[in-house]
């Protein structure tokens, strides 16, 4: 029997969270099964001996694979087999990726792969919070170097109070949903979703997340010493020569400073003469030499070039295109660009920019969301694009990557709480970055924004992002926040953080912090700055489109909603779907109808005003009640010897009786001129209480002849 070793963690609310390791996954380098509940999510790491021959990065793999079987279900498709990484669970692996990656050595370059499965869920407590603290729970109990343990919690606020790890029910109702990775000592990464909350707020909430962490960072403490796995293997990744390194920083820093301090605001003027620094030094070698120290000399240059940008903006303030630290590029923007689409827009900014188109669709353009734990319809959608020629980069483009689902799913959650409620029309956003130099999500909530307003969507208010950067040199206290941040100042910097809202408050942020020692005061001045830069990109956004258009674009759908009451949807529906279908082929409408709140609800929607409102006849007409007296005007459905079937209402057929039809004596219905197609005007004499069926009268609406 094997007894395993595991560790309690009690969260705030009473409920607990177990880590277990020895049991399962034994040959993996760590393993850990977290159980929240009836959740459990085993969670392992394996790491290569040696790095792979001239790797200069953190080859790290995170996934994250939820099974069907763990909520009892099977899974969609012919195949009935888990397949392709859903969109949830691709989020979710880059959460957990974000936390881990900055804490490897720099030194460590062997292959990294992390594989989080969920195996258990109730339906009560949400698994993607708890992903991260189960792979670094695996980490911890292996001999890999790491520099954390790190958790994850989620933050949601309810009623005023925040709450760690609520459940799917308790998240419903919360106006704040931010998941935060930190270390014991530091917080290292912060996404999730706003209602117009204020930068206090959100720090806040950021504290309480991580007191909640320490808790769980000491326990994989304790976990790690009770497995005896605190000391981690040794390795050697990096061959260095120091004399070098000394040659390289002698010849090109001065040069490369110059470069920084320039203020060039051309980021290919800038990248050719950085690299021409570089090859000036290559030039100096011989052939020989060259092959054997090239990749060293890019690696040692590449420090000199960082050091060089960041002292320039500690030391002058100068950053690398000439702007000072809270000076947001020069922005432009245009509105319905395209002509097809039901709304389009221009943002630029820099040299980033995005096309933005908006489509207006009806129900039967929703997005189905069939995942494990997460079903329903999604009514507003956004979709990012990344082409490599928005970099000048010379490749093909291929499918949808984690990284385009990521800044996707950030521009979604900062504009979807701007859509009005029970909107009648499914949204799609598209997203087309035409240039990128930093911040290309940011330009998508923005582009996003103003396609929306060209498209006559009227959403509840305007919103602007902005991405901020950080330079603080370690042990000095001097350091520069850097508002709308370039490419290279997000990728020599030491923070990225993007932050989206209203001129009311924030709606959605997203960051990752590089650096240790990351004070609350500096998150706060850094929240502060960036509230400047929003409401500046929201007036430049203002001064293009104040306000949504009073109408839609022309060739955009018209919908039109209707209730009626639950008991009439199988009467509009028919049987297999027939009436319904031939109101659609009659009228040229799309008609859908499902049942909310114990009602019908009904959508209409139409190119034109006179399909939709023939439909609304139609639709009334099957609804209304036949009332004894009331004229009615309907169409000959059918001609028998003794009388005719009228329809009087929409699927409501009476019989006119031929000694109905006229004052006089008719021998045949053909002889009054009546044949199939007619519309005529009839009056409901009689329900038969027994039968249901109408019995009409057309000679008592025709004047009475005298007697003779």
């Amino acid at each position: 029997m094997i007894n395993p070793i595991v560790k309690t963690i009690e969260l705030p609310d009473g409920r607990t969270i177990t880590l277990e390791t020895g049991k399962l996954a034994k040959q993996a380098d760590g393993s850990v099964m977290l159980r929240m509940g009836n959740t459990m999510l085993l969670a392992t790491v394996c790491a290569a001996k040696d790095a792979v021959p001239g790797t200069d990065f953190m080859p790290l793999q995170v996934e994250y694979k939820e099974k069907f079987s763990a909520f009892g279900r099977f899974p969609g498709g012919f195949t009935k087999r888990e397949g392709r990484a859903s969109d949830y669970e691709i989020l979710t692996c880059r959460l957990v990726d974000r936390a881990l990656r900055p804490l490897f050595p720099d030194n460590y370059h062997a292959e990294v792969y992390v594989n989080i499965i969920l195996f258990s869920a109730d339906g009560v407590d949400m698994p993607d919070s708890l992903a991260g603290l189960a792979a670094s729970a695996a980490l911890a109990v292996s001999d890999i170097p790491f520099n954390g343990p790190i958790s994850e919690v989620r933050v949601a606020r309810i009623n005023g109070q925040f709450v760690i790890n609520p459940t799917f029910e308790q998240l419903g109702k919360a106006d704040m949903d931010i998941m935060v990775g930190a270390t014991y000592e530091n917080i290292m990464m912060v996404e999730g979703e706003m209602d117009e909350v204020s930068e206090l707020d959100l720090l806040n909430a950021m504290k309480t997340a991580h007191e909640a962490i320490k808790i769980q960072c000491r326990a994989q403490m304790e976990l790690a010493e009770a497995v005896g796995s605190t000391v981690k293997r040794e390795y050697c990744h990096e061959v260095n020569d120091d004399e070098l390194r000394k040659a390289v920083r002698d010849a090109c820093y001065e040069k490369a400073y110059a470069i920084a301090a320039s203020g060039n605001r051309n980021k290919h003027e800038r990248e050719d003469a950085f690299n021409a620094v570089r090859e000036e030094f290559k030039a100096q070698l011989s052939e020989e030499d060259l092959d054997e120290k090239a990749s060293l000399i890019d690696r040692y240059y590449h420090d000199v070039e960082k050091e060089a940008m960041r002292r320039c903006i500690l030391d002058e303030g100068k950053r690398l295109d000439g702007r000072k630290t809270n000076e947001i590029r020069p922005i432009w923007s245009e509105v319905g660009y395209l002509p097809g689409p039901h709304g389009s827009a221009v943002f630029t900014r820099g040299e980033t920019q995005s096309l933005s188109s908006v489509t207006l669709g009806t129900k039967l353009d929703e997005k189905i969301i069939d995942d494990v734990l997460v079903h329903g319809k999604e009514r507003f959608l956004l979709h990012y694009n990344f082409p490599p020629f928005s970099t000048g980069e010379a490749k093909a483009q291929r499918g949808v990557g984690r990284r385009e689902v990521g800044h996707g799913h950030l521009a979604w959650r900062a504009l979807k709480r701007m859509i009005p409620t029970n909107y009648p029309y499914v949204v799609r956003v598209v997203s087309d970055i035409l240039e990128s130099n930093g911040s290309s999500s940011m330009a998508t909530v923005c582009a996003g924004t103003l396609a929306l307003m060209d498209a006559g969507v009227k959403i509840r208010k305007p919103v602007s992002g902005i991405a901020m950067g950080l330079i603080k040199n370690s042990g000095e206290d001097k350091y520069a926040v850097l508002s709308d941040i370039l490419g290279d100042e997000d990728h020599l910097g030491d923070m990225d953080f993007k932050v989206t809202g209203t001129k009311d408050g924030i709606t959605a942020t997203q960051m990752d912090i590089k650096v240790d020692g990351l004070s609350f005061e500096i998150l706060e001045r850094a929240l502060e700055q960036a509230k400047e830069g929003r409401l500046h990109i929201l007036g430049k956004i203002l001064e293009t489109i104040q306000e949504p258009r009073e109408d839609l674009k022309p060739h955009a759908p018209r919908i039109e909603t209707i209730t009626i009451p639950k008991e009439f949807i199988g009467a509009i529906i028919g049987p297999g779907g027939k009436i319904i279908q031939g109101m659609q082929e009659e009228t040229g409408a799309t008609i859908t109808i499902e049942e909310v709140d114990n009602t019908g609800k009904i959508e209409i929607a139409g190119t034109n005003k006179k399909s939709i409102d023939d439909a609304i006849r139609i639709i009334k007409g099957i609804v209304a009640v036949p009332e004894v007296g009331e004229v009615y005007k309907g169409k000959v459905r059918s001609i028998m010897p003794y009388g005719a079937f009228i329809e009087f209402l929409p699927g409501k057929d009476g019989l006119l009786h031929i000694s109905e039809i006229d004052w006089k004596r008719l021998e045949t219905v053909e002889e009054a001129g009546i044949k199939e197609g007619d519309e005529i005007e009839v009056k409901l004499l009689d329900i038969d209480p027994k039968t249901g069926k109408f019995k009409l009268s057309r000679k008592v609406l025709l004047p009475k002849p005298e007697n003779k």
